[in-house]
This record gives structure tokens, C-alpha cells and sequence, in this order.
């Protein structure tokens, strides 16, 4: 069971208890001891001791209608109630007291020092002391030796971790992982004939893919110690500490070979050194300190190093020479058959319905990663909560992948009759013009329910296989998809609206890597330019030509969609009669299936 941390509090918090407690001993405390330093007597005794000239110092308070006074030696306070004595200015004169303002002091000189002076002091000097070891804590340790201490986080085998078996979808990364397990439990068997395993082993590959956890699968199925640690956790504030934290945890390691040490996102430290001024010192003498650690291990020591990044393009040329991270595993997005398998691991945790059909399942999912098939599974088993039923049918898995790609349905956003009509004919549109061209993917869904990602409507196609390349007449027809929305809106209403403001988005983006990154004009032939940055982070690109070859670019582009959209615009026109019978159809029912969309299309 994980412990939950409450926030942080701040430091004006512990200072406003520091007054709090000053305004009580100031109002509370010190009046008490007032009262515990003053004896009540009768007025007799007061009369008395007037009578004796035993008499010290009086404060008569008509306000509390009371008398305060003391004995010759001004060692006691006395307290008395006021009786009605006509005789008692004679009286107190007689008696030769003295008569003053506030005579007599309410507590202890010393005393009083100690509360006013010494407790605040002591009790600031402690908060400082406190709030010190916090932040030293957080730094890394518990006192100023603790700073270059390593938070690296060690795991062991468990009976309830993960293991390979959990993970499906990646069968190369496991075989490569599964043989460093296999050389820490058997090393003899690798030395006899002189291999040696590499010394660094570098997970790539997009965000959602799985690295982190096959690192924790080799975690749990190795018995030797496992030492964890972020990238992120080296870059501290004070120069010199995030090397401190890497010769720390490299010795650690050497103690405790054979071992494992897996640094989760290590671009944070391993980024290339471009030399210039005023860069992160702090970061590169992190990564100088780890290149001298990982080229200081002797050959089969039994230390094996695993690091996990996105963005394997910026680390470091000297981090991933051979010698260093010699081995890199690509963690790619699953195909068809990884998302089923994955989609079936993360099954076994929720109860299923019959037949439910994983193959369609994949297929619906295109593209997407391990962690989005998870969250589809629980996506599908909230639903079937919130529908009070106590097992998952196909049907939420279906709509579970729709709230994945885009959003809820918006149960409160209601359409006009002439917005619905639009939008039915707009998605029936993109129906039709793939249904008519042979090289497109079937329709498996056409819907006008808004959704809460901004979508009016869309249209679902699903690829019947993997497709690993795409052909130029493919990519044409898919840009003819994406116009057919708004050629059926120009074809029916005359006029354009701006449901196709993502369709156009994504026609241009197509038809602009045709050209720049696929070589498909004949203009420019097979030259690059366009280069792709960050390709498993959105793959950002630029262009690298000149503004000349820029402008003819944009105009290839602009020519390339626009006969895609006239391409669309005759195959709405030469099917108009099944454009207006399928919208209709879908006006009324809302959300129709493939095989109904198909069913019309090829009615007589």
C-alpha cells in the first residue's frame, strides 16, 4: 500500500504558530501567574495590618472595587475587596504607606524575561533548524554530508511484480531483455565461449510504448538487486552535486554486482554538449561524470546499465558509442497482433462478456499505444459501472475506443435541424468517397453525435491488416477522403462551413509530406526537403530548402489537394441519389454501422 504524502506546508505557517503561542502566553499565561502571585484576605486583616503599620505599598482600584497592597517588606501581594470605610483615607495616611501608580509588578522580573525573550529565540532557532533539515532532505539528505547522496530506488524479486508475461506486443525487446536476465543468472555460460554482454542497453520509442515497465519486468524477473532512478533526480541546484549523485550510485552498483541500473528518461542529463556560453554546467558535469563511470567498468563485471528515453536523437554522441550504450531497443507501437495480445493481458483484470471479438477490437484501435489499450479496457469497464452491469461487452470496448479518439458524447449540445443536415451530409460525404475508391480502408462507423473533443460528427475507418507502406495512389485517395466533407457540403448546400477545418488541417499536412519527405513530385524527385524532428514526440518538421523551391512547394501542395477535392466532387456527383438516401438514413438514426452504410450503397 502506497503512502499518500499531504502537501508540503509553508514556512509562514510554522511562524504564525510562533505568534499564535506569543499572543497566549502574553494574554493567558502571564495574567494566570499574576493571579497565582497574589493571596486573597478579608478587609479585617487589610484593616489590621493598617492598624500596625505593617502596610507597604497600596493600589486602590476603584474600577475592580478592590485594594492591592503589600507587607513592609514588599515580599507579598495581598488582595482585598472594598467595604464602605469613610476612615480609610485617614487610615492608609496614618499607616504611613506608599501611594503609587501600578506599584506592584505582576510577575517575576526573571521570569518574565524568560517567556518575552528567551522562548521566542528558542523556539525561531528550532523552526530554522527544522526547516533546514527539510530542505537538506529534499536535496538528498538528512545534513550537509547527504548532498551528493544517490536517490536511486532498489528492487528486488516479488512474487506480485511484473513480469514478461505481463507484457505483450513487444516480443524483440523482450528476447533482447530476456537475455540480460539470462547472462545475470548464468554468466558462466556467456564467459566460457568469451561473449560479454553489453554494458548499456538504451529503450526508444514513443511515449505509452512500455519501457519503463519491461524495465520493471526485468526487475522482477532477475534476483539480483535493481537500482531505479530519473533522470531528472541527478540535476540539482548546486554545481558539482549531480556528479556527487552518479559516482554514489555507480558505487553502490559495483558493491552490490551482479546488478542492474535503469535511469528512466536519461535525455534529461545525456543531452548533446554544443559548447555554448553560459550553457547548464550543472548538467554537463552530470553526463561527464556518468561517461567516465560507465568507461570505467571492467569487462564482465556483472553491472548491466538500462536507460529509457523519447528522444534518443539529442543525447549525446559519446553516451551511445559502443563501449557505452552498446545496445538500442526499439519499443515501437504495437501492430495488429501486439494490440490484441496487449488488449487481451489487461482483459484478465476486468470480467468479460461472450465473444467478444479482440481481432475487431485492435483493428479499431489503429495507432495506439499499450498505455491507450489500457485506459480503452477501464474505459470499457467504467462504462459498464455507470450502465449497472456487472461484465463488459464488446459494445463498451467499441464505444470506449470512440472516447478515446474523441471524447464523451456531449448529451447537452443539441443541433439545429440545418446544422444536423450539414453535418450528416459532411460525414457521409468522407463515407462515400472512400467506399467508391478501391485503395481506402472500409467504412466501420459513421456518426453525427457531438463529441466533448469539439468533433460534430466523424467517420470511423478501420484497415482489415498491418499496412507497413503506403503507395502513392493510397495517399491521394486519403486526401480525397478528407475533401469529400466539405465537396458534399458545396455539392448540397453551395456553401462551406467550418466542420472541415481538421479535415483540411490534415489534407494539407498529407499532401506536403508527399512532396517534401516521400519524393512523390515529380518536380523535385527523391530530394529531401523536409526534415522530421522528434519522432516519437509529434514528429515536428522543417524545411530545409531555399525560399524559392519553398514557393513552388506551396504551390504543388495546393494544386495536389485540389484535384483530390475535385476527385471527390465527381464521385459525390455521379452518386448523388445514395448521398441523399445514406444522409438522410443517418439524420434519423444518428449513428449508423458499416454494414448498414454498405447495405444502402449497394441497394438498387
Amino acid at each position: 500500500m502506497q503512502e499518500v504524502k499531504g502537501p508540503k506546508k509553508p514556512l509562514i505557517y510554522y511562524y504564525g504558530i510562533v505568534v499564535l503561542i506569543l499572543l497566549l502566553l502574553n494574554f493567558l499565561a502571564i495574567p494566570w501567574l499574576n493571579q497565582r502571585q497574589i493571596q486573597q484576605v478579608d478587609y479585617g486583616t487589610f484593616v489590621e495590618m493598617a492598624e500596625n503599620k505593617e502596610l507597604g505599598k497600596v493600589e486602590v482600584q476603584q474600577e475592580d472595587n478592590q485594594i492591592l497592597f503589600t507587607d513592609k517588606d514588599n515580599t507579598t501581594i495581598y488582595k482585598t475587596g472594598m467595604m464602605p470605610d469613610q476612615e480609610l483615607t485617614q487610615r492608609l495616611l496614618d499607616s504611613r504607606a506608599q501611594f503609587e501608580g501600578e506599584i506592584i509588578q505582576q510577575v517575576n522580573p526573571f521570569l518574565s524575561f524568560l517567556l518575552t525573550w528567551i522562548l521566542p529565540i528558542i523556539i525561531f532557532i528550532s523552526i530554522g533548524q527544522y526547516m533546514a533539515k527539510r530542505v537538506m532532505k529534499n536535496a538528498g539528505g538528512s545534513n550537509a554530508m547527504m548532498f551528493g547522496k544517490s536517490n536511486a530506488r532498489i528492487y528486488v524479486k516479488s512474487s506480485d511484480g511484473i513480469k514478461f508475461s505481463d507484457i505483450a506486443g513487444e516480443d524483440e525487446a523482450k528476447e533482447n531483455l530476456s537475455e540480460i536476465v539470462d547472462y545475470l543468472h548464468n554468466p558462466n555460460k556467456y564467459k566460457d565461449i568469451g561473449a560479454s554482454m553489453p554494458k548499456g542497453i538504451l529503450l526508444v520509442g514513443p511515449p505509452g510504448t512500455g519501457k519503463t515497465m519491461l524495465a520493471k519486468a526485468v526487475a522482477g524477473e532477475s534476483n539480483v538487486p535493481f537500482f531505479s532512478i530519473s533522470g531528472s533526480e541527478f540535476v540539482e541546484m548546486f554545481v558539482g552535486m549531480g556528479a556527487s549523485k552518479v559516482r554514489e550510485l555507480f558505487k553502490q552498483a559495483k558493491e552490490k554486482a551482479p546488478c542492474i541500473v535503469f535511469i528512466d528518461e536519461i535525455d534529461a542529463i545525456g543531452q548533446k554538449r554544443d559548447g555554448r556560453v553560459g550553457g547548464n554546467d550543472e548538467r554537463e558535469q552530470t553526463l561527464n561524470q556518468l561517461l567516465t563511470e560507465m568507461d570505467g567498468f571492467e569487462g564482465n563485471n556483472g553491472v548491466i546499465i538500462l536507460a529509457a528515453t523519447n528522444r534518443p536523437e539529442t543525447l549525446d554522441p559519446a553516451l551511445t558509442r559502443p563501449g557505452r550504450f552498446d545496445r538500442r531497443v526499439p519499443v515501437e507501437l504495437p501492430d495488429l497482433k501486439g494490440r490484441e495480445e496487449i488488449l487481451k493481458v489487461h482483459a484478465k483484470k476486468i470480467k468479460l462478456g461472450e465473444n467478444v471479438d479482440f481481432s475487431k477490437i485492435a483493428r479499431m484501435a489503429s495507432g495506439a499505444s499499450g498505455a491507450e489499450l489500457a485506459n480503452i479496457i477501464n474505459e470499457a469497464a467504467l462504462r459498464a459501472v455507470r450502465d449497472h452491469r456487472s461484465y463488459v461487452t464488446e459494445a463498451d470496448l467499441e464505444e470506449s475506443i470512440e472516447v478515446v479518439i474523441a471524447g464523451y458524447q456531449k448529451k447537452n449540445a443539441i443541433l439545429t435541424d440545418t446544422e444536423k443536415k450539414i453535418v450528416a451530409y459532411h460525414e457521409v460525404g468522407h463515407a462515400l468517397v472512400a467506399a467508391k475508391q478501391t485503395n481506402s480502408a472500409p467504412v466501420q462507423k459513421i456518426t453525427i453525435v457531438p463529441r466533448t473533443s469539439g468533433a460534430l460528427g466523424y467517420t470511423m475507418q478501420v484497415e482489415e491488416g498491418n499496412h507497413y507502406l503506403m503507395s502513392q495512389a493510397e495517399l491521394e485517395n486519403k486526401i480525397a477522403t478528407l475533401t469529400g466533407g466539405r465537396a458534399a457540403e458545396e455539392l448540397i448546400f453551395h456553401s462551406a462551413s467550418t466542420g472541415a477545418s481538421n479535415d483540411i488541417e490534415q489534407a494539407t499536412k498529407l499532401a506536403r509530406a508527399m512532396i517534401t519527405r516521400y519524393g512523390m513530385s515529380k518536380d523535385f524527385d527523391m530530394v529531401a526537403l523536409e526534415t522530421v524532428n522528434n519522432q516519437y514526440l509529434g514528429g515536428d518538421s522543417s524545411l530545409a530548402c531555399s525560399a524559392e523551391t519553398q514557393t513552388e512547394i506551396d504551390k504543388q501542395v495546393i494544386t495536389l489537394v485540389k484535384q483530390q477535392h475535385e476527385k471527390a466532387m465527381k464521385i459525390l456527383n455521379e452518386n448523388r441519389q445514395k448521398l441523399d438516401e445514406i444522409s438522410e438514413y443517418l439524420y434519423e438514426k444518428e449513428t449508423i454501422t458499416g454494414e448498414e452504410f454498405m447495405d444502402i450503397l449497394n441497394r438498387n
